[in-house]
């Protein structure tokens, strides 16, 4: 059980109640799709919404050379389109358009798209549809390309989603989308990448199927280490140019891995539970000793990890985050206040259980006053460690 993650408690809701949903997850025997439950409508979750991509370094370093790749692998200027689904607060397009590409971003959660407008980024403040990209079609708004960075995994209309990329593209236009893989989430045990906001989980043989039920073929496919993992497809309509041979060999390295076989979905709950214990052990083992610990990153997956293991503000004095709009709220379901980064010097825990494993390097650097004052960091994934 576990509630909305990026749903941050103000101070004056702490007395009241949560709701919590089942943390659910399955996988089609058939499509191999792996997803949950839906408990709670997007409208719900992504109206008003916590995350800003900007405040991630690393992921601004992944999104300039994104654009630059795409921007000389496309021939991309001034008389083409880039449209992004979920564009966030314009942390990517703002890249091309300082390169004289015209963009346009989809972006549902009204707060976000207003901070994007407010850098003049051109924003519909609307869930992508087939029903909105007939809209953009009739303005004449086909694109050249099309980005989807970490947004097929909230869609709950997936079939009905995919059909509109593949009407709103021109001819020979190229949808790049990204999402994590599933494969590496499982061999990572990267259980907290699983939440309510996420409702699918991706491998390329799920995809592929998708793909070709809804008028999209996949050309190629790039994997990247971001996320903890994750897939750059290369998709448009179909018999437009030719498949690269990276298509078949993950196929191919995903049979070899047991993507059909439910045994290999099956061991992965064991390992995260074993994994949901240890990380619990080692915090309380360390609490009993006298120790002071905080926590890094107040993310989904940071609120996931807290939940799942049952740490809550008896075990970490405070989180810190680099967000102001989480700054001064609570970690869902957990009662513990999120505070600005320079917090972990100004009060020096002995240690920190870093929430945001997969950015571990970007933290270390950002932190080293902190550990070279003698403070040390927990790594919950893949397994519980701690680091000076």
């Amino acid at each position: 059980m576990s509630p909305l993650c990026e749903s941050y408690v103000p101070a004056e809701a702490l007395n009241h109640m949560e709701p919590f949903y089942p943390l659910h997850v399955w996988v089609c025997r058939e499509c191999l799709l792996v997803q949950l439950d839906e408990y709670v409508t997007p409208e719900h979750i992504f109206t008003e919404y916590a995350y800003f991509s900007s405040f991630s370094t690393a992921w601004l370093k992944h999104a300039e050379d994104y654009t630059t790749m795409a921007r000389q692998r496309l021939g991309l200027g001034p008389k083409s389109l880039v449209v992004e689904l979920a564009s966030n607060d314009g942390y990517l397009l703002q890249h091309y358009q300082h390169r004289n590409v015209p963009v346009l971003g989809i972006e549902p959660a009204a707060n976000v798209a207003t901070v994007a407008r407010e850098r003049g980024i051109p924003t519909v403040s609307e869930f992508f549809s087939e029903s909105l990209a007939a809209q953009l079609i009739a303005q004449h708004r086909r694109a050249d390309v099309i980005h989807a960075n970490n947004v097929l995994a909230h869609v709950p209309d997936l079939p009905g989603f995919v059909r509109a990329i593949a009407a709103l593209l021109k001819s020979d236009g190229i949808a790049v989308i990204e999402v994590p893989h599933a494969i590496e989430m499982i061999d990572r045990a990267a259980f907290d990448t699983i939440y309510h906001e996420h409702l699918c989980y991706f491998s390329v043989t799920a995809l592929t199927r998708l793909f070709d039920a809804c008028g999209l073929q996949l050309y190629g496919v790039e994997k990247l280490p971001v996320h903890g993992g994750s897939l750059r497809l290369f998709a448009g309509l179909p018999f437009v140019r030719s498949i690269d041979p990276s298509v078949r060999a993950i196929l191919d390295e995903e049979a070899r891995w047991g993507v059909r076989e439910l045994k290999t979905y099956e061991s992965f709950a064991t390992r995260v539970a074993a994994l949901g214990t240890q990380v619990r052990s080692t915090v309380t083992a360390l609490k009993a000793q006298g120790h002071r610990i905080a926590g890094y990153g107040a993310s989904a997956k940071g609120c996931v990890m807290m939940n799942y293991a049952g740490l809550d503000s008896t075990d970490l004095d405070f989180i810190v985050d680099a967000s102001p709009h989480k700054q001064g709220r609570f970690v869902p379901g957990t009662g513990v206040p999120i505070c600005a980064p320079s917090h972990l010097i100004e009060q020096m825990p002995a240690h920190t259980l870093l929430l945001v494993w997969n950015i571990a390097e970007e933290v270390f650097r950002q932190q080293a006053e902190y550990r070279r004052k003698g403070g040390s960091f927990i790594v919950p994934v893949p397994e519980a460690r701690r680091t000076p």
